[in-house]
């Protein structure tokens, strides 16, 4: 099933949308104006204009606005754990011309550090992410000291501490058409799926075949309303027309890749790929996996041959390390052990 059209972060992945997807200007400035009035006597007669003495232009330095940051993802430790798999995100209010001297103030300490480094993916944001996944059941720290950047005093210095939860790591298999999910290292649930059944090819992409690769669940909704617009289809008297509300879905791409309850359909669970592009689960293993999923969370799809491209959601583990520390700003060796 496909959700209500959505902008994706990046251009090139709209020629390759997968089969699931869903359904203001800021107010000017008002700028104050000085009206010229001729100044009043105080016995209320008008004094002439050239009787009144010029006041001295003032000039005031501009003072240089400081880079701050505009956002973190995710949530701190008071609004939500996150899985192993979570990147933090760091998004700065402006273009950043300074790169390295950015990235050196962003100090990242786990209570269970391993290797982290970060990279730019937008002039903008940049994004941190462990070799290893995290270890689970630990805090982890970010301080981002602002006001360290040459010529940035101004700023003020933001932190965040961020709760990891436990190590949930699930395997979809496309071909046994089954979903494992294991809790801390334990297999505790094996659920019958259907994913997308592959048929519709748009720009050589097949949109129809669920992506393989390395996914982060990114949200969850109890309740999605999926349509047929992805794929410009929204007149209802169309065959290929739908649009559903489906029950725990839990998003892991920009593209519209979920994995949710089948609306329907269950004699497919766990015999066929069945669907758009979406991973399908049996109503009470859908509702089971919701009530555990934190964002972050690993989900490995495998078996397809459409690959998942890295800069699709949260699918920073589509590139191995070394090409991702190559997204740092940082002289080689600088990267930190978080």
């Amino acid at each position: 099933m496909k959700p209500l059209p959505r902008m994706l972060a990046l251009a090139a992945l709209i020629t390759t949308v997968a089969a699931c997807s869903t359904e203001g200007t800021p107010a000017p400035v008002a700028v104050a104006q000085a009206a010229a009035t001729s100044p009043v006597h105080a016995a209320g007669a008008a004094v002439p204009r050239k009787a009144v003495p010029k006041s001295p232009v003032q000039k005031v330095a501009a003072k240089k606005a400081a880079l701050e940051i505009a956002d973190i993802t995710p949530e701190g430790e008071a609004k939500e754990k996150v899985g192993v798999g979570f990147p933090i995100i760091v998004t700065f209010d402006r273009k950043v011309t300074d790169r390295a001297a950015a990235e050196a103030v962003l100090q990242v300490q786990a209570d269970r550090p391993v290797d982290g480094a970060w990279r730019w993916v937008t002039d903008r944001k940049v994004v941190y992410r462990t070799k290893t996944y995290w270890r689970p059941h630990q805090k982890v720290q970010l301080n981002a000291h602002l006001s360290q950047i040459p010529g940035n005093e101004a700023a003020k210095d933001v932190s965040r501490r961020f709760a990891v939860g436990y190590s949930n790591i699930s395997v979809v298999n496309t071909r046994s058409h089954v979903m494992k999910v294991r809790r801390d290292g334990k297999l505790v649930k094996s659920i019958p799926i259907s994913a997308g059944r592959g048929g519709m090819v748009k720009n050589g992409v097949d949109v129809y075949l669920t992506t393989s690769g390395t996914h982060l669940t990114m949200n969850k909704k109890p309740l999605e309303t999926m349509t047929s617009a992805w794929m410009g289809v929204t007149d209802p008297k169309d065959p290929q027309y739908y649009k559903e509300e489906i029950p725990w879905a839990i998003r892991i791409s920009d593209s519209g890749e979920y994995v949710h309850q089948s609306a329907g359909y269950y004699q497919f669970l766990g015999r066929s790929n069945q669907s758009h592009g979406c991973v399908r689960a049996t109503p009470a293993g859908a509702k089971w996996f919701y009530g555990i999923a934190q964002r972050g969370d690993v989900v490995k799809i495998t078996g397809t041959k459409r690959k998942l491209d890295w800069r699709n959601g949260w699918s920073y583990w589509q590139l191995n390390w070394t090409e991702w520390k190559k997204g740092s700003a940082l002289p080689k060796g600088a990267q930190q052990k978080s």
